[in-house]
């Protein structure tokens, strides 16, 4: 409880000595005006940064070599009345960024080319065969978008880039869905009940991305989608973005006894993570991708001390400060009626996983004499973090807090930042966002760790700061 206590000071001063400004740039955006968007975004091929400051008259671009020194800076007149969903970067190093109509049944394609402050605008119409969006997200330079038919068991992945369209179709019905007792399922009820997450393993992934069921990954120019609605198993499907074919695989999770288990995965590294838990047992197990090895399994009875965790047992509500459980019994009923999920983190040197639940969305109610348990427990999140070596073996020793920690706690700090955006550059992260006091767009760098004299371990609130979305990852039905 000590430590504890000590959080906000600790983590304080870790802000304070662990980022730098690096440039602000004026910018008059009025508080009333209800459609700013601004975006931070990284060309990977010049590794120039760009912000795009969109508001209701205007569209600023400001673009910043590696070194974060602005080279070139343009206001747009805005003459399109829609949603900023997203960025690319053409051949020649120019932007393009993806407009919407609310209802997503047209994007316009703007390329805004700084040298000759010139504006190309290329229309794309969604084909009137009925089908929604399931998620979209940057990667590489290229904007994705997927949606799937209402009627048809099939995946489609829309390619931006360079002012061109690639539409490419995955067809799921040939292959075989079954819920853990075993009834039938079809590809779309599964995505309608557990919508798709993008996930970015180069960054620090929150609780409240890790535990949704339905997870897809971007490696080597395939999608890795990654199934948990049946709690038995991780079904997986490797989605070939060159000659569109579909690969898929199945990680049994490893056996509990009692019913009514929870269970998810995560995928890292090459490595597949997968979590099995209810309130009697938590199983943890890793395995190779490619072989279905399993490298590493951990398990803890509901009496037993978990002995692989490197943090106390913790819980959240309102927002509070962590409040540590005592007892793994305690923990494993509480989590038993949140979503569960598992994430991991890795360094040089070390994978850092967090382990817990967050609260479902739906509400339930089963009354225990005159306290609704689940209704309460349903508004709470839990956790504990765990650090696994090179070696698979479970490790204990201090965390120190990540860019990331520090950057969740600044904000949390700033209350008149707003439109935050975060973004891994080079070797550190980088936190953008307006100062609506001092009417100016700053972009700061985030370091690990605590300031160079502080050696004290303070306590990281993993599950309650979330990385804001980026307009990029909106969904859309």
């Amino acid at each position: 409880m000590k430590k504890l206590l000590l959080l906000f000071l600790l983590v304080y001063k870790s802000v304070l000595f662990g980022q730098t400004k690096l440039t602000s740039f004026p910018l008059d955006l009025k508080k009333t005006d209800e459609n700013i968007q601004i975006l931070n975004a990284e060309n990977k091929q010049t590794h120039d940064v760009f912000v795009f400051a969109s508001s209701t008259q205007n569209i600023t671009i400001l673009k910043y070599n590696s070194a974060l020194f602005l080279t070139d800076q343009f206001t747009f007149p805005k003459t399109l009345n829609k949603l900023l969903i997203g960025y690319s970067f053409g051949e020649d190093g120019n932007p393009y960024l993806y407009w919407a109509s609310e209802d997503f049944k047209n994007i316009i394609a703007v390329k805004y080319s700084l040298e000759n402050k010139s504006v190309k605008m290329l229309k794309f119409d969604f084909p009137l065969t009925p089908q929604y969006i399931v998620t979209s997200f940057q990667e590489n330079n290229e904007f994705y978008i997927l949606s799937k038919y209402e009627d048809q068991q099939v995946l489609i992945v829309y390619t931006f880039k360079n002012g061109i369209v690639e539409k490419k179709e995955f067809d799921f019905s040939s292959f075989d869905f079954q819920n853990t007792n075993g009834q039938l399922m079809t590809f779309n009820k599964i995505l309608d009940e557990n919508p798709i997450e993008k996930i970015d393993t180069g960054d620090f992934t929150p609780l409240e991305k890790s535990t949704q069921k339905s997870k897809i990954y971007f490696k080597n120019n395939h999608l890795i989608l990654t199934l948990d609605y049946n709690t038995k198993k991780t079904h997986v499907f490797d989605l070939d973005l060159e000659n569109h074919a579909i690969k898929e695989k199945n990680y049994m999770q490893p056996l509990i006894d009692k019913s009514k288990n929870l269970s998810n995965s995560y995928l890292l590294d090459n490595k597949l993570y997968q979590i099995n838990a209810n309130k009697y047992v938590i199983v943890v197990e890793i395995k190779d991708y490619d072989s279905g090895q399993i490298l590493k399994s951990v398990n803890t009875l509901k009496n037993d001390t978990i002995n692989f965790k490197n943090s106390p047992l913790f819980l959240l509500s309102d927002n509070r400060k962590p409040v540590e459980i005592k007892k793994t019994s305690d923990f494993l009923n509480r989590l038993s009626f949140l979503n569960i999920g598992i994430s991991a983190f890795k360094n040089s040197q070390n994978t850092f996983i967090t382990i817990g639940g967050s609260p479902k969305e739906e509400e339930y109610y089963i009354s225990f004499g005159n306290v609704n348990l689940s209704q309460m427990y349903n508004t709470q999140s839990v956790y504990f973090e765990s650090v696994v070596n090179n070696k698979f073996e479970f490790i204990q020793e201090p965390q120190l807090p990540f860019a990331i920690d520090n950057i969740y706690y600044f904000i949390s700090l700033q209350k008149k930042a707003a439109f935050p955006n975060i973004f891994k550059f080079q070797d550190y992260y980088i936190l953008g966002y307006y100062d609506y006091a001092d009417k100016q767009y700053v972009m700061r760098k985030f370091y690990d760790g605590l300031m160079p004299n502080e050696n004290t371990n303070p306590i990281i609130n993993k599950a309650v700061f979330s990385k804001p979305i980026p307009f990029g990852e909106i969904k859309r039905r």
